[in-house]
């Protein structure tokens, strides 16, 4: 079965120099990592830009309003999403938030502000190694 192509948008949230990070819900219904830490961020909607898109699902998983930067990573990986292998290409933003007051989404049920320099030791979905690399050479 062909895979479906995905384009997303995720977001380094980061605020007085730590990185949101999300932990997925076991109710998130197209999940693919319960249990496990990501950033926030998401596929784009058809026809909506790419900002918009990155600043939706920055507000609907964390209530936050942010700042975006520049983008600084491109990642892929490729999913089974409800039984359908996906193909999702991901631009990494770096982001500002003005508070570190989370509201999640029922899609998360944890998150922390971390130093991205220790993100070794968190249970990260396994694309994000690159991304946290990537983000630490340009810091």
């Amino acid at each position: 079965m062909e895979p479906k192509l995905f384009v997303a948008m995720k977001a380094f949230v980061i605020h007085n120099g730590k990185v949101l990070i999300v932990r997925e819900s076991t109710k998130y219904q197209d999940g693919t990592n319960a249990a496990k830490y990501d950033i926030v961020g998401g596929r784009i909607k058809p026809g909506q830009a790419f900002d918009e898109s990155l600043r939706r699902e920055i507000r609907e998983e964390t209530g936050l309003e942010v700042e975006l930067g520049r983008p600084f990573y491109v990642g892929e990986w490729r999913p089974v999403i409800k039984g359908e292998p996906a193909h999702i290409v991901a631009t990494f933003f770096e982001c500002q938030a003005s508070t570190n007051a989370v509201r999640l989404s029922d899609d998360h049920d944890d998150y922390q502000w971390i130093d991205p320099k220790e993100f070794q030791r968190y249970a990260l979905i396994p694309n994000l190694r690159p991304a946290f690399e990537a983000y630490l050479q340009i810091r």
